[in-house]
Parts: C-alpha cells; sequence; structure tokens
C-alpha cells in the first residue's frame, strides 16, 4: 500500500525554536504577602518546567501591579501613560505567552487589573495565549475565571487556555492537587505558545487588526496610520509647542 505524506502547513511565519518563549505574569494582588502573586509565580515556575519538558527553554516574568496603581488611575483620569506604565504595557505586548492573575472581589476580577487592561490598547493581547490564575477566600467563587475573566479577554482577541487555575483559602492545604492544575494549565499554554499559532493568525489576518495610540483609533482599514501626529493639535496634545 501506498503512504501519502501530510503536506507541510506552510501558513504564517516559522517560530524560532532556538529562542526562549517570554513569558509574563500580571498579578493584581495588592498585599505584602499576596497569595495571587505568590501563585502567579508558581504558575511561572510551571510554565518554565513544562517549557523543559518540550525541549525549550523560558524566560520569565512578574510584572506587578501595585506598584503602578496610581499610574493606572492617572491614565484613566488623564489619558496619558507615565513612563513605568507604557513600559510595563510594551513588555506585556511583546510577551509569547501571558498569565493573568487577581483575586476575586464579590464574585469579579480585580478593579486593578480591569483598569490596567482599559488603558491597554485594544490588540494588546491579540492572538496571544493567555493563562488564566485567580484566587479567592472561598470556592463559591471557582467559576470567575470562565464566568467573568474569560469574557473580557475574548474580547481583547486573546487565545485563553481552556483550563484556568482557581485557588481559594483551602486549596492551599492540598498543594498536590493545585499542583495537577497548575502543570496541567502550564502544559496548555506552552504548547499553543510554542506551535506559531500566534505569528499564522495575525498573518492571516494581514492588516485587518486596527491599532490604537493610547486609547484613540490611529489604523485605516488597510495597516497605514490616518492620524497626523506632527500636526499642532498633536503636539500640543503630547505636551509639545505650537509653531508660530
Amino acid at each position: 500500500m501506498t503512504q501519502t505524506q501530510a503536506p507541510t502547513d506552510q501558513t504564517g511565519p516559522a517560530l524560532d525554536q532556538t529562542a526562549p518563549l517570554t513569558v509574563v505574569a500580571v498579578s493584581a494582588g495588592t498585599s505584602e504577602s499576596s497569595t495571587t502573586t505568590g501563585l502567579a509565580r508558581d504558575m511561572l515556575v510551571a510554565v518554565a518546567r513544562a517549557a523543559e519538558r518540550s525541549g525549550l527553554s523560558a524566560s520569565t516574568q512578574m510584572l506587578e501591579l501595585k506598584p503602578l496603581a496610581h499610574d493606572i488611575a492617572s491614565a484613566i483620569t488623564t489619558g496619558l501613560r507615565s513612563e513605568n506604565l507604557r513600559a510595563a504595557l510594551e513588555t506585556l505586548g511583546a510577551a509569547d505567552a501571558v498569565i493573568i492573575a487577581t483575586p476575586i472581589y464579590k464574585a469579579s476580577y480585580s478593579g486593578l487589573l480591569k483598569s490596567f487592561l482599559d488603558v491597554a490598547d485594544d490588540d494588546t493581547l491579540t492572538a496571544t495565549p493567555v493563562a488564566m490564575v485567580a484566587t479567592a477566600g472561598t470556592p463559591r467563587h471557582a467559576l470567575a475565571p470562565d464566568v467573568v475573566m474569560r469574557p473580557l479577554l475574548s474580547y481583547m482577541r486573546a487565545l485563553v487556555i481552556p483550563t484556568p487555575v482557581f485557588a481559594a483559602t483551602e486549596d492551599w492545604a492540598s498543594p498536590a492537587a493545585l499542583n495537577e492544575r497548575l502543570d496541567r494549565a502550564a502544559a496548555e499554554l506552552v504548547a499553543l505558545a510554542s506551535n506559531g499559532s500566534r505569528q499564522r493568525l495575525l498573518a492571516a489576518a494581514g492588516g485587518s487588526y486596527s491599532r490604537t495610540f493610547d486609547g484613540s483609533s490611529a489604523t485605516a482599514a488597510h495597516g497605514e496610520d490616518s492620524t497626523d501626529f506632527s500636526s499642532e493639535l498633536m503636539r500640543l496634545a503630547t505636551g509639545g509647542s505650537a509653531t508660530h
């Protein structure tokens, strides 16, 4: 019997398997000994293990929102981003994979996390593999990642992995079960980040994704800038002076 070889998938650019996967964990924890930040760090460790098992390496980074709270509030009220906030958003947008970690308050994500994502460009997470991590004081919030976090990240066109990681207070007494969920979610995140899905999706979309500039649309239908940032009005808006 003659065997036929499946055609090689040539869609989109190939992922550089020699470069480490850049994985950024965003934590909205606010206490000094935040369990949310701790769980996000555990997830980063699990991702590094999953990458190693796949013959890859991972470069991990923790991005805590607590030190940026004032900058985020200022950006919300004035529309202007500080240098530190810009750097944080650039780090988020450049990641191969992202972990979003939040405490759950009143059956929803943290207002700090929502405000941070509110000041991010709409396509910061477009086609980016994302893992959801959440903590709460009661298991009654166990569905919060799927019910409230997943729609938000889907709106931002992120590739949200199937398995969320949720930990209530009593889950810390059962580390084996919690570690199993971490490992499963980490394996999913690495698999999605390393198979070139993001590159293929962006290539397939061409220039149809609209870019934003500090919350304002700056891209025409064909991906060309439609805003003249050298105009007198834009120079004044960005702190410059008008010419006479």
